[in-house]
């Protein structure tokens, strides 16, 4: 058994970090990289700590709860628990994340595709590519069991290859960052709440809880199944992946620091492709589009698999096997998948972000206490957390 678990660390290390690593993976520390400039070092701390520190957090009280999301959302009461449930559900499935990744996948690898037609942003081009693109995720998400070594044995390696390559030569090869002025409070914050764009806490949340039911079927097939043993392996694979992630957030926002001058305007969706055929040139256009397409398919994957378990068990109470559960899902997430990037970002930002991101923290928070402190109040604590986020969104805005 021992062996078991040590022969999946990394692979579910691996699994974990290409969940979290999205398009908007590639966009936003890029982002916090151009805004920073000769501040990067804060920049990138502010980042980090709401796009790589909370999603381990969230993994490592998703493992205090036994992958069991209604009991960590319920503690709010089920009726709340449950319409938070289903809130962010809707949030990282058919209402943002996932459209959101199909549409910026299509912005930045069209320069890549052989077809014309699909090259051009258009609503029967982008229905098109959405189709392809969710056929693909299909085909890689419909046996739930082989999700995490798809994910951990060939996506995450090709992924980490293509920006080890980006990134390495880019660091190697760099100049000079622009001059920040501002106060380094202003850059440490704007980082911050950047970072709540990546939606990974809720991701982490509901990635654990798959992540966990797979490992415990693989592992209950073993006589000496140790609860407690998967749960340590599961931390140590979360920190794995969440330093993978938090090095490539590092790279990532040198990367827009350095070459970032210039495109401030640009459209979000191409900021990695600019960058990165500015440090590559053209002959690195197989490599760009490789990081790109694994960035994208494997958060889709992942992101997918939840949301049909979800239909599955909670909505259709097991009357729907997975595989209808996951053309439902898929078929959902259409619509917005073809309204374009600018307005898919428009919905990731604004109260979605600014508000509803720091009760998710703030839930997370209260229910670690209550697990390893006994910490039994969490409808206050959230209470005014959500006064506290709504005023300040109030005045900003």
């Amino acid at each position: 058994m021992k062996k078991f678990f040590q022969s999946h660390i990394v692979t579910t290390g691996l699994a974990i970090f290409s969940m979290f690593f999205g398009a908007g993976n590639l966009m936003y520390p890029l982002e916090v990289g151009m805004e920073s400039g000769s501040q990067i070092a804060w920049g990138l701390l502010g980042f980090l700590l709401t796009a790589a520190c909370l999603p381990v957090l969230g993994l490592f009280a998703m493992i205090l709860f036994d992958g069991d999301y209604k009991a960590f959302f319920n503690r709010l009461g089920s009726t709340t628990g449950s319409i938070i449930v289903f809130l962010s559900l809707l949030i990282i499935g058919p209402l943002i994340a996932i459209p959101r990744i199909i549409t910026l996948s299509h912005t930045m690898i069209a320069p890549f595709i052989p077809v014309p037609f699909l090259q051009e942003i258009s609503l029967t081009s982008s229905f098109v590519f959405s189709l392809i693109f969710l056929g693909i995720t299909f085909l890689l998400t419909y046996r739930e069991n082989n999700i995490v070594d798809v994910l951990g044995n060939v996506i995450s390696p090709l992924l980490l290859g293509a920006l080890a390559i980006i990134i390495g030569k880019g660091c190697w090869f760099a100049g000079t960052t622009t001059t920040n002025m501002q106060p380094i409070s202003t850059t440490f914050f704007r980082s911050l709440t950047i970072g709540y764009g990546t939606l990974d806490l809720l991701g982490a949340i509901f990635f654990s809880s798959i992540v966990l039911t797979i490992l415990r079927k693989t592992a209950g097939k073993n006589a000496n199944y140790d609860q407690r043993s998967l749960a340590v392996m599961s931390l140590k694979a979360g920190i794995l992946g969440g330093g993978l992630l938090a090095l490539v957030y590092i790279g990532m926002g040198l990367l827009g620091a350095y070459y970032g001058q210039g495109i401030a305007d640009i459209n979000s969706g191409e900021l990695f492709s600019i960058v990165s055929f500015r440090v590559l040139g053209q002959n690195g256009a197989l490599i760009i589009a490789t990081a790109v397409l694994m960035a994208c398919l494997s958060t889709a994957i992942a992101l997918c698999a939840v949301i049909a378990e979800y239909i599955q068990y909670e909505i259709c109470q097991n009357t729907l096997g997975y595989i209808p559960a996951l053309i439902i899902t898929m078929i959902s997430c259409l619509p917005l998948s073809t309204a374009g990037l600018e307005s898919v970002l428009t919905l990731t930002g604004g109260p979605i972000c600014y508000i509803g991101y720091p009760v998710i923290i703030a839930i997370t928070l209260c229910n670690i206490a209550y697990k390893l402190f006994d910490f039994k109040p969490i409808k206050m604590p959230v209470l005014l957390t959500f006064i506290a986020v709504l005023i300040s969104y109030l005045r900003y805005f």
